[in-house]
């Protein structure tokens, strides 16, 4: 078999998400039924090809290699070697777990956080053609005096925000869960996620947005919140860098 030929631009992805994503696409398979073992060794070979070229690789492209490599040895992993005898029963009748899920909710998230993006850029292209007035001597009060101004939280912010709270629901979370089917549809999250912005007199911490529940809905509230975002129905703002961000709804949502 001949050594196979990757002609993309090393430079080319944003992160090990981004690459992933791209394999998956040039393999033509779906994104909740990744073949691990496939994924994987292009992945690695990928990673090669940059150490030959004598490229820096940066952390995380080998964070994500390991995670390759540990989901690949799971799936491998008979379950046999994993319970004893006796316990098979009871381990048979619960839900089984796929190695995959995690990895799977952030690709998902990050596959429609590059949706949104293309729409962010173009709304922010054409907010560029507009002049803003400059600002009048306002002279602020001892209060807000030293406090930082609000600016708008960018994509990428929010889905380092989202990392956070994942990792914060995933500690809080249970070892022992009753799984039950249930069915959340964008639409419905961007509705509830609407009416508490809207009724609310202060902005929303985005933390206050999420309860614990399953990886699937937090996925599906997020990607509402970006869809809400990307229509202009709510803003998030923060006070700088990695600062806390706060979801409200803009002037002329409320005005409805």
């Amino acid at each position: 078999m001949g050594e196979e030929r990757y002609n993309v631009k090393l430079d080319s992805f944003e992160g090990p998400l981004d690459l992933l994503l791209h394999l998956i696409k040039q393999a033509e398979v779906d994104i909740y039924d990744i073949p691990v073992a496939q994924i994987t060794e292009q992945y690695m070979a990928f990673i090669h090809r940059m150490q030959e070229l004598e490229l820096d690789i940066a952390s995380e492209y080998l964070v994500m290699a390991s995670t390759l490599l540990a989901i690949k040895s799971q799936m491998l992993l008979p379950m046999q070697d994993v319970w004893a005898d006796e316990d098979l029963e009871e381990v048979e009748a619960l839900p089984e777990e796929d190695p995959r899920e995690a990895l799977v909710a952030q690709l998902e998230v990050y596959r429609e956080y590059k949706a949104a993006a293309a729409g962010l850029a173009e709304r922010q292209s054409e907010r560029a053609r507009f002049f803003s007035k400059a600002p009048s001597k306002i002279t602020p009060s001892s209060e807000h005096r030293n406090e930082p101004a609000m600016i708008e939280a960018s994509l990428s912010e929010m889905l380092q925000a989202y990392q956070k709270l994942k990792w914060r629901l995933r500690v809080n979370r249970p070892r022992t869960t009753t799984v039950e089917t249930q069915k959340w549809t964008i639409e419905d999250k961007m509705q509830t996620i609407r009416t508490r912005v809207i009724d609310s007199a202060q902005p929303l911490p985005f933390l206050q947005m999420y309860t614990k529940g399953e990886v699937h809905e937090q996925v599906i509230s997020f990607m509402a919140l970006l869809q809400l975002m990307k229509e202009n129905a709510v803003v998030c703002n923060q006070r700088g860098n990695f600062a806390a961000i706060y979801i409200q709804a803009r002037e002329e949502t409320n005005h409805e």
